[in-house]
């Protein structure tokens, strides 16, 4: 029961009606029996400021952002961490004493999610995409000990800026890493509205690839019948296959890469385990990972 103690979180964007985050987190609430509610708030571009001072007169206590204002709301948190700042992005707000702090913990849910089935440590990573996850995923990926991390993307300029941001900021802040000079960019075109689903250069990267992750929205739903960006053919047993596209659940890369016996991991896991870090951000305690799974799969399969 909602009353004048429950702590109010939530998540911003627009639209929002669709989002899963309610039934993951008022899930793990109830398991832990902690008197919290999420609400989903639809937050128009120009009411971006004015919602995040309402949210702090109203004394919530964290907010999730998406789409559009993951970038936009830097300019209204008084404080970000490390992460949020070299991405340039924000999906998470604490609200604490009077103050704001934004955190990324795409970047986090998205590796713990590949970490579960493998080690990072000297991996060949492909990253296809260089809009907002790839980057978050990217930067991530690349203080991780990887071998080599190559990113192909349909927007030359695109990815140059990534590869520049991604050079010249983690140099600046983590010097000790070796393995920036191993990044790597394909200037591919992707055009996703393609009929026949081949990237022209992908091939030659899989074929000593460890790890591919897709981040482009091919095959998400309702385009469920999207030609995959790769086919089974093009892939192999050992590669791991991450598509960050979370509905469906299995998408047309994940039914290629199945049928190649490469290691799947659907895009739900990067919205569980983002969602495991925020829960930890607002609450400070261990969320029930199985519980927040659970819902969030119910929801999919609804």
């Amino acid at each position: 029961m909602i009353n004048g103690t429950t702590k109010i979180v939530g998540v911003i964007g627009d639209p929002i009606e669709h989002s899963l985050s309610p039934a993951m987190f008022n899930a793990a609430f109830k398991s832990l029996k902690l008197d919290y509610a999420y609400v989903p708030f639809n937050v128009k571009k120009q009411d971006l400021r004015s919602a995040i001072a309402g949210a702090k007169a109203f004394n919530i206590k964290g907010l999730n952002v998406t789409i559009p204002h993951k970038r936009k709301v830097l300019n209204e948190i008084d404080k970000f961490d490390i992460m949020a700042n070299l991405i340039g992005a924000v999906n998470t707000i604490k609200f604490s004493n009077g103050k704001s702090y934004g955190y990324n913990t795409d970047c986090v849910g998205a590796v713990r999610a590949i970490e579960e089935v493998c080690d990072l440590k000297d991996k060949n990573v492909v990253i296809v995409g260089a809009g907002g996850a790839a980057r978050a995923i990217a930067f991530q990926i690349a203080i991780s000990n990887v071998e080599k991390l190559t990113i192909i993307n349909r927007s030359e300029k695109k990815a140059k800026f990534l590869l520049y941001d991604l050079k010249t900021l983690l140099s600046t802040n983590f010097k000790d890493n070796s393995k920036l000079e191993d990044i790597t960019i394909d200037f591919s075109h992707i055009d996703l509205n393609f009929t026949h689903g081949m990237i022209e250069s992908l091939p030659k990267h899989l074929k000593n690839a460890d790890i591919l992750i897709d981040t482009t929205p091919v095959g998400m739903y309702p385009n469920i019948n999207d030609e995959p960006i790769a086919t089974a053919n093009e892939m192999h047993s050992d590669l791991i296959v991450n598509d960050i596209v979370y509905n469906p659940n299995e998408t047309c890369l994940l039914r290629e890469a199945k049928l190649a016996n490469a290691t799947t991991i659907s895009g739900i896991k990067m919205l569980l385990y983002q969602g495991v870090e925020n829960f930890k951000i607002w609450t400070g305690l261990e969320a029930p990972v199985d519980s927040m799974e659970k819902a969030l799969l119910d929801e999919i399969n609804k």
